[in-house]
């Protein structure tokens, strides 16, 4: 349901498939008449190419959180909502079909920085229904759930309903399993077959599953870290639970999530359950809107009850940015970088 006032008439939906039909026609008589084609048969040529259009494996189905999408050929306009469907998109050699971003919500990768600041960016957060459909695209990518919204007018079937295409990061789709380094690398693999490129996709989990890999084997062996995530709170913490990707970014760089036990991706958890399961490192995720790095460590350092907890009498921090734990590209990185924190013996 959209609750917004358009700014100009919204195509409906069958008007909107026939005009693409349309100039899809007209575009292919342009390049038929281009290479002096007849109208009786294909040239070696338009054989050739739908031969290779064919071996690109199209058309794709995929299901997406329980909405089945057929593609007949890769999207051309692409708008991502959230910084780690962007990521993941550039990543892919992907920057040419992308026409708005949307929601940064930490520094971006430098290897990305300089495609990413060349795409329009349409919001600081999620942006409305309205604004996207300026941007005409005919596919959109969201991260969290809240990308698309229904009480915002940013629903699936609203988008469908005006001819465009979406895809829900897996880690938002409903289930019961905890989420791993796998539901990355299948991401990665299904957005390359969408946009006809799974040998980029493959290139990309084979590089990041050996940069987990190395970081794997040089904590192999040593003892397991007790960790505890603290994402904010002050009456409560708010932690990661066994659910999530963190719970295990965490055991691969050699630790243990001291909540890991807590069945969902984030809960609520008492100061005196931290206290009782004594964790020897604290990781701190980073990301706007819920105070700074800084903050948050003085605030644990200057708790009483928490003194002698050993993480914070040793002042162990390791700082994970938010989108370093989501389903994408960088939580390769953050298996490394986690692993050098709790573990920097194994990387002197």
């Amino acid at each position: 349901m959209y609750f917004g006032i358009p700014r100009r008439p919204v195509c409906p939906p069958a008007r909107r498939r026939a005009l693409r039909a349309a100039a899809a026609a007209a575009a292919l008589s342009t390049v038929l008449l281009a290479a002096g084609c007849g109208a009786g048969e294909d040239s070696p040529e338009d054989r050739k190419a739908a031969a290779r259009a064919t071996a690109r494996g199209f058309p794709v189905t995929v299901d997406n959180c329980g909405v089945k999408t057929t593609y007949d050929k890769p999207p051309a306009r692409v708008v991502t909502i959230h910084q780690h469907p962007a990521e993941l998109m550039l990543a892919l050699g992907l920057k040419d079909r992308m026409v708005g971003t949307a929601f940064p919500d930490s520094a971006v990768l430098p290897e990305l920085r300089k495609d990413f600041e060349a795409i329009p960016e349409l919001a600081r957060k999620e942006p409305s229904f309205e604004s996207i459909l300026d941007a005409e695209p005919d596919f959109v990518y969201g991260g969290y759930g809240s990308a698309f919204a229904e009480n915002e007018g940013r629903s699936r079937k609203a988008f469908a309903d005006a001819g465009i295409d979406t895809y829900l990061n897996r880690e938002y789709c409903a289930k019961n399993k905890p989420v791993t380094m796998r539901d990355t690398y299948e991401e990665i693999r299904t957005v390359g077959s969408v946009f006809g490129i799974p040998d980029r996709a493959d290139k990309l989990v084979t590089e990041l599953r050996g940069r987990v890999d190395k970081a794997a084997t040089a904590v192999k062996n040593a003892p397991a870290v007790p960790v505890f995530v603290y994402d904010s709170g002050d009456k409560t913490a708010f932690t990661a639970g066994g659910k999530g990707l963190g719970s295990e970014l965490i055991r691969l760089a050699g630790g243990r999530n001291v909540f890991g036990d807590l069945d969902d991706v984030f809960g609520d958890v008492s100061w005196e359950q931290v206290v009782a399961r004594k964790p020897e490192v604290i990781a701190i995720y980073d990301y706007a809107g819920s105070g700074t790095v800084e903050q948050k460590k003085k605030f644990l350092l200057s708790q009483p009850a928490l003194a002698d907890v050993p993480a914070v009498r040793n002042e162990r921090f390791v700082v994970l940015p938010l989108t370093d734990t989501l389903v994408g590209i960088r939580s390769a990185y953050a298996v490394d970088g986690l692993a050098r924190g709790l573990h920097p013996e194994r990387f002197r």
